[in-house]
């Protein structure tokens, strides 16, 4: 099973990889397609911070190397995890797959360029969402299959003795 865990976050880091690369050479920085008016809009945006921009505007010059350390770091402890549960298909399986697709679709950003591409905003008036990538949505859709597992999941019953 583990083959599939670790195919699921291939996929997800090429679908990462063409999407960044697409926006990044069709789209100028900053410029953006309305999608959906009033909603969703395509656009090119760079970030050099962490998650929706955290850290963006700070002038260290540490900023980079400890985003790319506290990655690494997250990416060895999804993997131990990953391999520790892959022996069947379950929603711990993928949605740790999906995190580490994820982790690595940003980690090579910050790795190659020190940002990441973002590009997908949604919006309702003058209120909106940071933008993201496909990478940051599997990061999120993963830790939720994770959390829905926490939550939702009963325990096994333990034997008495």
């Amino acid at each position: 099973m583990r083959k599939y865990h670790f195919l699921i976050a291939l996929f997800i880091i090429a679908l990462d990889r063409v999407t960044k690369w697409t926006i990044a050479h069709r789209l100028s920085l900053h410029d953006s397609v309305s999608v959906i008016p009033g909603f969703f809009r395509i656009v090119h945006a760079e970030n050099p911070g962490a998650a929706f921009g955290i850290f963006a505007d700070s002038p260290s010059q540490w900023k980079v190397g400890l985003l790319i350390l506290f990655s690494v770091i997250a990416l060895l402890i999804v993997c131990a995890l990953l391999w520790k549960n892959s022996h069947s298909l379950t929603s711990t399986g993928i949605g740790l797959s999906l995190i580490l697709g994820g982790a690595i679709g940003n980690l090579w950003d910050r790795l190659v360029s020190r940002h990441v591409v973002d590009f997908l905003l949604f919006y309702i008036g003058q209120h909106q969402w940071p933008a993201f990538n496909v990478a940051d949505s599997a990061i999120v859709v993963g830790a939720g299959l994770l959390v829905f597992e926490i939550v939702f999941t009963k325990a096994p019953r333990q034997q008495s003795a």
